[in-house]
């Protein structure tokens, strides 16, 4: 089921959002001060090309016991700056696509799976795309070793 509606997502808009991902990730080559935001740009970029069966979780929920104030300050300059330079219209991208999608009944779940891309496509950086399994276990043991 997730490969027939990864491909009906690609066809019905999709490939306008991963190439808007792909030209971000470019840019983030080119400018050095935003080199460090090319992880996050091709993390996302799969994540637009196959939302179904995948999803960007936070590096802090993959690896708690890792967390680092100087490297949180950094995602949140970086994602300041990525804001200001690629963040909004990617957003904006996103969520016309779904717009667009949902407009179709066959595409509401892909339109819907753009609206949660959206909203990581303003602050990308720190997200590791993993697949549903591996987010859904990293969960788990948070929450497991928060409440024990």
């Amino acid at each position: 089921m997730r490969t027939v509606l990864n491909i009906l997502n690609f066809f019905l808009g999709g490939f306008v959002t991963t190439f808007g991902w792909l030209v971000a990730t470019l840019l983030s080559i080119v400018f050095i001060m935003t080199l460090p935001l090319t992880r996050s740009c091709w993390e996302i970029t799969k994540l637009s090309l196959l939302p179904f069966g995948n999803e960007a979780v936070h590096v802090d929920e993959l690896n708690p016991g890792k967390k680092n104030v100087l490297l949180n300050s950094g995602g949140t300059v970086l994602n300041i700056v990525w804001f200001i330079f690629c963040g909004w219209w990617l957003c904006v991208t996103h969520i016309l696509v779904g717009i667009a999608q949902c407009i179709t009944l066959i595409g509401i779940p892909t339109g819907i799976a753009h609206f949660k891309i959206a909203a990581i496509a303003l602050w990308p950086v720190g997200r590791r795309v993993v697949s549903v399994e591996v987010a859904k276990a990293a969960r788990e043991a948070n929450a497991r070793s928060r409440y024990n």
